[in-house]
């Protein structure tokens, strides 16, 4: 499936190792950095838990978005636009491709309360995307691991004294080959900087094999894909699903974080969403195990580049949209708070009710231990557990399969297993108890609910 994040890649450099990021931590530091010497295996740098990385770790679900304000763009005023619409990060883009303007945006992050995934500094890109790393380099595509060290030193010196500094966007949309440098790329930045978030987004694909492969190899420490569902003539991407179950799958497998880009402008084939699309994309996300949401795009691309790109949440020229209200409804009152609940717990399972035909690789709903009945119109079901297995309790998203229409289910329950099940409301974050064998729930287009079951 062709992807739109392609078409926003730069050109590709052709210095190896210029001065773009050096000459940064120069400003940063006051002196030139010393080169490292001492090149450790891959096989001996310890794997950081997803959970003391930024935005994958802490207890606040992450937002993010990508096509941020353009360097022209960049003020304080737009940073704080940023935030007030309910968004944690940024990953850079739309023209920044320098050190200086780098550290310009990250120190106005810094002050918004944001952090950012720096994408394009080219110590980075020379290290993980435009030179493959190799021990017996034999021609000029490759970097050996020791300058691939340098090139990372320079890039975490530049910009490693910004607090808002959450990582780096090490590639996006690698084909698989690329993964053992990726390996490399990875293994290298959890060796020089720990503390950072070395982050990779994988382009969208109906093969299993293709994210296996890159969490068996990159062994990464979130699996990110992006996959734009809202056809053009009201349509769906009839794969969406299917390969939502798969990246579920390998992040399951690989026990690391699941996220997701999510469509919010017009290109291609793809039509302009409404604010229930957004809010549909998000919770089917959700059900489907999310543990992060990114926005693509943020700002709009420009008509000059020739690829079709309608009005984003800010229109090319700075103007907000209707989108911009929309996703601030949205990550502030229901998904802060729904995602704070469900980003401890872990994925169990994933069910369609009531919908015929089945989409592709969905599981349809049958009766279990603790939910015996699920009636009324077509409904996403995710159920996830605690990470501790003394807790026998269960809670479950409960999304509406329709972004054009409100739904009205049912949901009956076992009372030899479920003692009670409370409703959350994400205005005060707290559950409300109902002790009812049967559960009526009415979602908007798009929405969803989350419950709590408490068992025995």
């Amino acid at each position: 499936m062709q992807s739109p994040h392609r078409k926003l890649g730069p050109s590709r450099r052709t210095l190896l190792l210029g001065a773009g990021a050096a000459a940064a931590a120069t400003v940063a530091t006051g002196q030139a950095q010393a080169s490292p010497t001492a090149v450790a295996s891959s096989n001996d740098i310890a794997i950081p838990s997803p959970d003391d990385l930024p935005l994958t770790g802490g207890p606040d679900f992450p937002i993010g978005l990508f096509w941020p304000p353009h360097p022209y763009a960049s003020t304080p005023q737009r940073f704080a636009e940023i935030a007030e619409a309910g968004f944690d990060f940024v990953i850079s883009g739309n023209y920044a491709g320098d050190g200086n303007i780098f550290q310009h945006q990250l120190g106005l992050a810094r002050t918004a309360g944001l952090k950012m995934l720096i994408s394009d500094d080219i110590q980075i890109r020379n290290m993980s995307r435009w030179f493959s790393i190799s021990d017996q380099p034999t021609d000029n595509l490759s970097v050996t691991p020791a300058e691939a060290r340098e090139l990372y030193t320079r890039a975490r010196d530049a910009y490693g004294p910004y607090s808002s500094l959450a990582g780096f966007n090490l590639y996006d949309e690698p084909g698989a080959g690329w993964f053992g440098t990726l390996a490399k790329a990875v293994a290298i930045s959890r060796e020089l900087a720990p503390q950072l978030l070395p982050y990779i987004n994988l382009f969208p694909s109906d093969d299993p094999a293709y994210y296996n492969a890159f969490v068996d190899v990159v062994k990464p420490s979130l699996v990110s894909f992006d996959r734009y569902p809202l056809l053009s003539d009201g349509r769906e991407d009839g794969n969406y699903f299917h390969n939502w179950t798969i990246v579920r799958d390998a992040a399951l497998r690989a026990n690391v974080p699941a996220w997701i880009f999510i469509q919010t402008l017009s290109y291609n084939g793809h039509r302009e969403p409404t604010a229930a699309e957004l809010l549909w994309q998000i919770n089917i996300s959700l059900a489907y195990g999310a543990k992060g949401i990114q926005y693509f795009t943020y700002w709009t691309p420009e008509a000059a580049r020739g690829e079709g790109f309608g009005p984003a949440l800010i229109t090319v020229d700075g103007k907000r949209t209707a989108r911009y209200g929309a996703a601030k409804n949205i990550n502030t009152p229901w998904l802060h708070p729904v995602g704070r609940q469900l980003k401890p717990l872990v994925s169990e399972t994933v069910v369609h009710a009531n919908e015929t035909p089945l989409p592709n690789s969905t599981v349809g709903f049958t009766p279990t231990d603790l939910v015996t009945g699920v009636t009324g119109n077509p409904t996403v079901i995710g159920t996830f557990r605690s990470r501790d297995a003394a807790v026998t309790d269960r809670w479950l998203l409960v999304a509406n399969r329709s972004h054009s229409a409100a739904a009205r289910t049912t949901l009956t329950f076992n009372p030899a297993k479920v003692t009670g099940v409370d409703v959350f409301h994400p205005v005060s974050a707290k559950y409300d108890a109902n002790r009812g064998a049967g559960l009526p729930i009415s979602l908007p287009p798009g929405g969803a609910q989350l419950l709590h079951l408490h068992t025995r």
